[in-house]
């Protein structure tokens, strides 16, 4: 980097010293609109004191301290505002801040100080078609051109600038001049033609097109190019001619066949059009992205025709038959089922069909899966996402769906290797729903193992890529209470998860849980009331009714709570625990009410 540094500013001392301070008139004095006055010659120590300022900035712009090298140059143009280096440099800078006003007015003071510095002419006209100004960007490029006129690059910019501004004549004159550098081609002439195409010159044009066409005898895509042209003028009966020529030639050739069946379209002449299409469809020679263009074309013409899919559908069974291993036309055969909403059989076998040919079909493999998922077969799931992490390895959603099946399979080593590999692909680009559900099922197979701590810095993340996973906030806060850990954070955690789900049996269990270990017995009673008024058979389990007694306990409520522990044994409790607590319970009752 340093070494580059002092090439950078050796040249520019070079521009300084050969430019900068010599500068004491300037050519074209008449221009008064653009040039600058002259001024007096810099004297030594003036000349001394522009050197160092302006090789500092350009080692300040070096280091990125852009507002530094603007100052310096700005003062450099105050000792000789005739630098011509000095104004494009500040040129540069203003153009890097899309200042295009500023920066136009310093290109153009550099070029006019320096009519014979290309590199000004050039980013002056460059300036000059990116502000839209074409005319004066055309008067830049021919000047550059006169002192030039090798240079193709500058002739192919011109033929585009006379272009854009409907001067055929002009922009005829410029391919003329390219081809006296770069010799003839057929590129020139498509060129050529198009200049008399846009001038209204349709001799010119055929003109053009009829002798690179006969220029090239055994290339039938010229003739073929001819054709259309023909048929674009209305001259169809000529076209008509040359399209038989080449199939005579060539039966096969694909790009002849959609020729004719354009004519035969524009002719009315619907059966000879409909017989060229099945050629195409059904020809083996035919390229794919010409059978795929007129499998397309089927389908619109159906479409237009009532959408008889059926039809579609046979055309798509005839065309595997041919080319029973192109993958676009399986492609698109999955998406025409999926846009009519064929039945999910049908897309699945569709889809099916495409990964067997294209196994690294991502998007398919993932519409599989989630068409599968209502039927939470875990095995065919885990079967279609586990070759999805082979073929798709940066794809983050088949180490999810590998490590969620393998979890409801009871595949809990299974799930956490698919899932932690998973982690190593997590991007800026990652979908956040994704890798929060990752990190949970993560955290509860840790816990599940416990693994407390590592469940617990998995649910972190978990919360961290999504805050209202309201699942986690449940289960992490409930862990915590039952631990008797970081209680604040898991009252804060359980409270969001109700505020999101107020009638959540099991969100609201929770919560009553935590305010139960914080002491807060008559919170706590109001929730676990809550939690048993909202229960269903579906969401109530021994847990709440247990939950229920200790809390009604703590209260004084001995009755409640040995009936509470009743419940909790119809529900499936330990009844030889729950049985000592009931016994207990009606102890303190007894004494209670003595």
């Amino acid at each position: 980097m340093k070494k580059h540094g002092l090439q950078l500013a050796a040249l520019a001392l070079i521009l300084m010293l050969g430019h900068a301070w010599a500068v004491t008139t300037i050519p074209g004095k008449e221009k008064k609109d653009t040039a600058k006055k002259p001024t007096q010659a810099l004297t030594y120590e003036q000349d001394s004191v522009f050197g160092e300022r302006f090789l500092k900035a350009v080692q300040q712009r070096e280091k990125g301290n852009t507002d530094s090298a603007l100052m310096l140059i700005d003062s450099c143009l105050q000792l000789n505002p005739n630098s011509a280096a000095a104004h494009f440099i500040r040129a540069e800078y203003h153009a890097s801040q899309d200042r295009d006003t500023l920066a136009l007015r310093d290109y153009e003071a550099a070029a006019t100080l320096e009519p014979n510095n290309d590199t000004y002419q050039e980013r002056v006209a460059q300036m000059y078609i990116g502000t839209g100004d074409f005319a004066k960007a055309t008067e830049a490029y021919e000047k550059l051109y006169k002192g030039h006129r090798d240079r193709d690059d500058v002739l192919g910019i011109l033929v585009q600038l006379y272009r854009q501004q409907k001067d055929y004549d002009k922009m005829l004159d410029a391919i003329n001049r390219l081809e006296q550098i770069d010799g003839e081609s057929d590129q020139l002439s498509l060129m050529r033609m198009n200049a008399y195409e846009l001038k209204g010159d349709a001799k010119g044009a055929y003109t053009t097109l009829k002798g690179l066409a006969d220029s090239h005898p055994n290339d039938p895509n010229f003739k073929l190019m001819l054709g259309n042209w023909l048929m674009q003028h209305k001259r169809q009966e000529e076209a008509f001619n040359i399209y038989t020529s080449v199939l005579k030639a060539e039966p096969n050739n694909a790009m002849a066949q959609s020729c004719m069946y354009d004519y035969y379209n524009a002719t009315g002449q619907d059966a000879q059009a409909k017989e060229m299409m099945d050629k195409l469809l059904l020809g083996k020679e035919t390229p794919s992205d010409t059978r795929i263009e007129f499998m397309r074309n089927a389908i619109q013409q159906n479409e237009k025709s009532g959408g008889d899919s059926t039809q579609i559908t046979k055309l798509f069974k005839q065309v595997q038959q041919v080319v029973p291993r192109d993958t676009t036309v399986a492609q698109l055969k999955a998406a025409y089922y999926t846009l009519k909403k064929f039945p999910k059989d049908s897309i699945d076998n569709a889809l099916t069909q495409l990964l067997r040919l294209q196994p690294d079909n991502a998007g398919a493999r993932i519409q599989l899966i989630q068409d599968k998922w209502p039927s939470q077969d875990w095995k065919a799931i885990s079967l279609l996402s586990e070759p999805g992490m082979l073929y798709n390895p940066k794809e983050l959603a088949f180490y999810f769906f590998t490590g969620l099946s393998r979890y409801y399979l009871k595949d809990d080593d299974g799930a956490l290797d698919a899932l932690k590999k998973g982690t190593a692909f997590i991007n800026d680009q990652s979908n956040p729903d994704i890798v929060s559900d990752l990190y949970s099922i993560v955290g509860e197979i840790y816990h599940s193992k416990g693994l407390k701590q590592e469940a617990y810095a998995a649910y972190d993340s978990c919360l961290q890529y999504k805050p209202d996973n309201i699942g986690t906030l449940n289960n992490y806060a409930y862990f915590l209470s039952v631990d008797g850990a970081n209680l604040e954070k898991a009252e804060q955690m359980s409270a969001k998860a109700i505020a999101a789900e107020p009638k959540n049996a099991t969100y609201l269990d929770t919560y009553a849980w935590v305010l139960y270990k914080l002491g807060r017995y008559a919170e706590a009673k109001i929730y676990i009331d809550q939690t048993l008024k909202f229960s269903t058979d579906s969401t109530s389990d021994n847990t709440l009714y247990d939950h229920a007694a200790e809390i009604y306990a703590k209260l004084g409520d001995y009755k409640s709570a040995a009936s509470f522990c009743e419940q909790a044994i119809k529900h499936g409790g330990d009844a030889k625990a729950l049985e000592k607590k009931i016994r207990w319970y009606r102890k303190m009752y007894q004494k209670k009410i003595k």
